[in-house]
């Protein structure tokens, strides 16, 4: 059955703020995208919360340093065919998800509910 994939506002900020540095993130979110509407779910799932909350490693071809050096989303796989796109942010840029981030995305999750 194929999913619905919905951009929580968090997620779009930081989507647009990346583009600015990164015009390929669009490339590569929409990739993720077709992914998840097609009912994979790739990435790590994060456990302990309760949610089927994913973290997912994407390439950043404008820097040329494959995953590692690349994005990170953020996936809540709320029902077998909606899928929100939590949050995005640069590997580079920013570390490890803290885990008062996951809380804060754990708020956003239960505005969604």
């Amino acid at each position: 059955m194929p999913a619905t994939v919905r951009l929580l506002p968090k997620f779009r900020r930081r989507l647009k703020r990346l583009r600015r540095k990164y015009p390929a993130v669009t490339l590569e979110v929409d990739k993720l995208i077709t992914a998840l509407e097609i009912d994979h779910r790739p990435g790590d799932k994060l456990s302990g919360y309760g949610y089927d909350l994913y973290k997912v490693r994407l390439p950043n071809p404008s820097a040329r340093r494959g995953k590692s050096g690349g994005f990170r989303v953020v996936y809540y796989a709320q029902f077998e065919d909606l899928v929100h796109l939590v949050t995005i942010y640069s590997k580079s840029e920013e570390g490890d998800i803290r885990p008062s981030a996951v809380e804060s995305i754990l708020a956003d999750i239960a505005d969604v509910d």
